[in-house]
């Protein structure tokens, strides 16, 4: 379990509380001694890996990361030292407004920092439903998998979220994707008796495999129509090829009976 958030859990807690208890203090941007800050889950930070426009997203500064786009200082998706981009770093701490800006403005939504994790994946670890949300609604890809095999709805599963665990089967999430350990976002809750969490997630699949027998058993009228016609063109082939031989052999007896 230590895997899903790249941090590990007291002896005796299971990730689940252990992320509980870091939503009750609060998640985000938090100043510490020196240049260096943290950002969620992970995320531990020093000015001077960090380029122009990281900084001025990581603080949630609109209007600088507007002005160094349009001077050209730093491009869209370029990327720190530790290979995250400003989107990495607004979904990590809370700031919607520049994470649509980076969106609206056409950022590549599912670059990976250095541990393979999406802006989205970020933001869901970080619980920032409403930057999970204007990604999903823009694109986002839910199904990336990080270094150690999770997705964004193995995250927020753990988490508990249902929420955005829901968001996500919007978004056609994989409930069945398995991670390094072997589990899926459905296995993930039952190991933890997370009834609510589990029946959300088999409901989702009851759903998606109702709608997959459906479609194996309704075929469309053109479908019916395009192959009765094939068939029927190869039944007049093998027709046209039995009747061959016979229609020689009638002319032969009919040259050999004028002769």
């Amino acid at each position: 379990m230590k895997k899903i958030f790249g941090f590990g859990s007291r002896k005796g807690e299971s990730p689940l509380g252990s992320l509980t208890s870091r939503q009750r203090t609060g998640v985000g941007v938090r100043p510490e001694t020196g240049n260096r800050v943290t950002l969620g889950p992970g995320y531990h930070i020093r000015d001077k890996d960090l380029g122009k426009i990281h900084k001025a997203a990581s603080v949630g500064n609109v209007r600088k990361v507007q002005r160094i786009l349009l001077l050209r200082l730093n491009g869209l998706n370029d990327r720190d030292r530790m290979n995250r981009t400003a989107l990495h770093l607004a979904c990590a701490s809370s700031h919607s407004e520049v994470v649509t800006l980076l969106a609206d403005q056409k950022c590549q939504l599912n670059l990976c920092d250095s541990k393979n994790r999406t802006a989205l994946i970020k933001a869901v670890q970080c619980q920032e439903e409403e930057c999970a949300t204007i990604l999903l609604e823009r694109g986002a890809d839910p199904n990336i998998m990080d270094i150690d095999g999770n997705t964004a709805l193995h995250c927020a599963v753990a988490a508990q979220n249902m929420d955005i665990a829901a968001k996500l089967l919007l978004y056609k999430a994989d409930t069945e994707a398995r991670n390094k350990d072997d589990l899926t976002p459905l296995l993930l809750p039952i190991s933890e008796n997370k009834q609510q969490m589990v029946e959300i997630l088999a409901k989702r699949n009851e759903n998606v495999r109702a709608v997959d027998k459906m479609k194996s058993n309704c075929k469309l009228p053109s479908d019916y129509k395009e192959e009765w016609r094939c068939k029927r063109s190869s039944q007049n082939s093998n027709l046209d090829l039995q009747e061959s031989p016979k229609r020689e052999l009638q002319k032969t007896n009919s040259r050999t009976g004028n002769l």
